[in-house]
Formats: structure tokens, sequence, C-alpha cells
């Protein structure tokens, strides 16, 4: 949930651009949103510091459902993530100084690399996140890079800026649609009678293929069967033909 709520901040900026007259969002940052110009410089702010709570919220609620060294990888991104926008929204573009565009380097930075950690924390639960992720989380790094070295002829200023920072949030909610569907695979199941303790997916999983072992030793049985029938039958046709027994009646015979 508090990855979903990460859209929040489209919600928000979408409010503060509509109030501050004349912005381009190809042309201006999105911290110019939370300078004194701005109408909605404190709706602005505290939305950087409300996203900044939910990204390392839903890191660190949902560490125990991120798999491997990308887990650890993520938790950690995402938290510098988290710590960027949050002195961002407390040390605004007009007065933070050196404290802000640490903070946004801190951001970005944590967003691209973040999501590609991710990418591997989900893939063994999806290919298909996994891989979405892993995209975002490219070109999120790619436009850091790009807005870092000023390389902006092609989007602008703002646009290469918000190549790089909007892929966060639309990736946790990616990521979050997807661990929501599968809440309990990663929950550990109580053992019983000195069971191995084993997760909801991985029982499912064994349950699936305890049920293909018996499928598959039902059609051995069948198959084994059906060869002894045939075997029968082919014992009967080598016997020989018996003419005057055929001609006979059943009380003959």
């Amino acid at each position: 949930m508090a990855w979903l709520l990460t859209l929040q901040f489209f919600v928000v900026e979408a409010v503060a651009i509509s109030r501050f007259g004349g912005y381009s969002r190809v042309d201006q940052a999105i911290s110019d949103l939370g300078t004194d110009l701005s109408p909605a410089a404190g709706a602005m702010n505290a939305s950087f510091i409300a996203q900044a709570v939910l990204v390392v919220a839903g890191a660190v609620l949902l560490y125990p459902a991120l798999v491997g060294l990308g887990g650890r990888l993520a938790l950690v991104l995402l938290t510098a993530a988290g710590a960027g926008t949050l002195l961002v929204g407390l040390f605004p573009e007009d007065t933070g100084g050196g404290t802000h565009t640490v903070g946004a380097i801190l951001y970005l930075l944590g967003s691209g690399l973040g999501l590609i950690a991710l990418a591997y924390a989900v893939r063994p639960r999806s290919e298909a996140v996994g891989t979405v992720l892993a995209l975002l989380g490219l070109v999120g790094t790619i436009g850091t890079v790009f807005f870092g070295t000023g390389v902006t002829a092609l989007l602008g200023y703002g646009g290469m800026e918000r190549v790089a920072a909007y892929v966060l949030p639309i990736g946790l909610a990616v990521a979050a649609v997807l661990l929501v569907r599968q809440r309990d695979d990663w929950r550990v199941e109580l053992p019983e009678d000195g069971d191995v303790p084993l997760t909801r997916r991985q029982r499912r999983e064994l349950e699936r293929a305890e049920a293909f072992d018996r499928a598959r030793a039902r059609d051995e049985a069948l198959e084994a069967h059906a060869a002894k029938q045939r075997t029968d039958d082919d014992q009967d046709d080598d016997e020989p033909f018996d003419e005057e027994a055929a001609w006979r009646t059943p009380r003959q015979r």
C-alpha cells in the first residue's frame, strides 16, 4: 500500500503546475515547484517528504518478500532514494543550497539502480514484472546520467529530469501490485508433525509435484496393464487353428 501511494506525487505535481502560471515540464525542473515562486510550494514539499516515508516504509516492510542479494541491495538503494527526496522536501531549491543538490542526486541514483536491484529481487515471482522493473531502472539510470552531464537538448532540462525521476513511483506501483497479489506466498506455514517449515508458495509447489508423481505412477500402471494385455493377445494368436473344433457345436465342444 505504501508503494502504491507513491503515485500521490503525480497528483500533487499536477496541482502545483496548474497553480504555477507559465510552468513548463520540458524546460523547468521539478524542484521549481517547491520554491517560493510556486503558489503550491508547501504542498509540493510535503509531497516530497511523504514520498520519502512511503518509499522507505514499503522497502522495509516488504523486505522479507524480496529475494537474495537483489533484495538486500534494493533495500539500501531505495532507502537512499527516500533519504534524497526527504532532503529535497526539507531543503527547497531556492534556500537549501548544496543540501538540496545532494538530496536530488541521492534520489535520482537510488531510483534507477534501486529498481534494477528490485527487478532481480522479484524476478523469481514474476519474470514479466522483473523485466519491466529492470527496463524502468535502466531508463532511469540513463536519464540520470544524461541529466547530470547536461545532455538535455532532446527532451529539455525538465523533460530529462522527469525521465530520471518518474520511473521510481511507476516501478514501485508495479511491484506493489505483484506483491499484493502474492501477499500470502512468502508467509511461512507452521510445520505439522515435525515437518520442515514451508511457505505457502512452496507448499503449493510440493502438492503439485506430488500430484504429478501420482499421475505418472497411474499412467505407468495403465501402460504396464496394456502391455500385458497385448502379450496375452499375441499368445492367443500363436495357438494353432483347429478346423474340426471350429465346426463343432458348443455342446460337442
